[in-house]
């Protein structure tokens, strides 16, 4: 099969806002294999350690099939990044077309063995790693859906579910992607884990990688759907590694899932837009207990009042 690879190279004072934008444009249209290049000045702990090297010009690709309706979505692409220049964000939109193999494995040259904790290592199902005994290796093949764990706001979900996960606890993943989070707290003793996510290719995928890490059917479920369709829970850990756009707007639904007992814990927060998400929590009595940073990024861990 063939798809569309979409470039969106932008130009911009603040590159960590133009991000946001235009990954959230890309992620609402659909599109696949959202991979974001951008410069940092200490690349060795920034986006993307140890799987790209560091670009020149930022830029934003995605992937969408060669189909007929494909040129309608490339216009709305071009509509929506132009829509950015009121914000000082210039988008140069460049097209190209590619084979399936041409971007679904070229750059698992990149992606290396990588420690996220003391406990926890990521490792390319495709590459070699001599394990520790007390060492927690999470066997990965991203696909489609392009979550390596190696990106701040991952790494920093993991290294709190490492902190704050109590063994047999159900565990929620929203948006769940490749699956990484819910593994990682299989792996650290969670009970029954569940995964959410509105692309059927990264439920694919993530149910390839439960498979490869030996966690059996009956201990996770994986659902195409949104939060507002699932069961009311409780969730003992509920994880959201989005943008904080999306969290806001999710939050009255992952409250009602939540009790006094329950973290949660979300990420995919740039500094400018904690504000933000500290406000809506507010609005649902929920408090933070913990914050990680690393560089532009911020994890919390929130837990809920009790009822008066």
């Amino acid at each position: 099969m063939k798809f569309k690879k979409v470039i969106a190279r932008f130009y911009a004072d603040n590159i960590d806002l133009a991000e946001e934008l235009i990954c959230n444009i890309f992620f609402s249209l659909n599109l696949k294999g959202v991979v974001c290049d951008v410069p940092l000045e200490e690349p060795d702990e920034g986006f993307g350690t140890n799987t790209l090297p560091k670009p020149e010009i930022c830029s934003i690709t995605g992937f969408l099939p060669l189909i007929d309706s494909s040129d309608i979505m490339v216009e709305n692409i071009r509509k929506k990044t132009a829509d950015l220049s009121h914000l000082d964000i210039k988008v140069d939109l460049q097209i190209e077309i590619v084979d399936e193999q041409d971007w679904a494995h070229a750059w698992k040259t990149y992606f290396e063995v990588t420690p996220i904790t003391d406990r926890i290592t990521i490792k390319p199902a495709w590459k070699d790693h001599a394990s520790r005994e007390d060492e927690i290796v999470i066997h990965l093949d991203p696909g489609m859906a392009f979550g390596t764990g190696t990106h701040p706001t991952t790494a920093m979900c993991i290294q709190l579910i490492e902190k704050f996960l109590e063994p047999g606890s159900s565990f929620l993943d929203v948006g769940t992607g490749s699956g990484i989070l819910m593994i990682a707290a299989a792996g650290l003793g969670a009970g029954q884990v569940t995964g959410i996510d509105t692309d059927e290719v990264a439920i694919d995928v993530a149910k390839k990688n439960l498979d490869k890490n030996n966690i059996g059917p009956e201990n996770y479920d994986l659902l195409c759907t949104t939060l507002d369709k699932i069961g009311p829970g409780p969730w003992r850990f509920i994880a959201v590694n989005i943008i904080a756009q999306v969290i806001v707007t999710l939050l009255p639904e992952i409250s009602k899932r939540m009790t006094k007992k329950t973290i949660l814990v979300l990420s995919g927060i740039i500094r400018e837009r904690q504000n933000d998400v500290l406000s809506a929590m507010k609005a649902h009595t929920l408090y933070v207990i913990h914050e990680e940073y690393t560089d532009e990024w911020v994890c919390l861990a929130v837990k809920k009042k009790a009822n008066k």
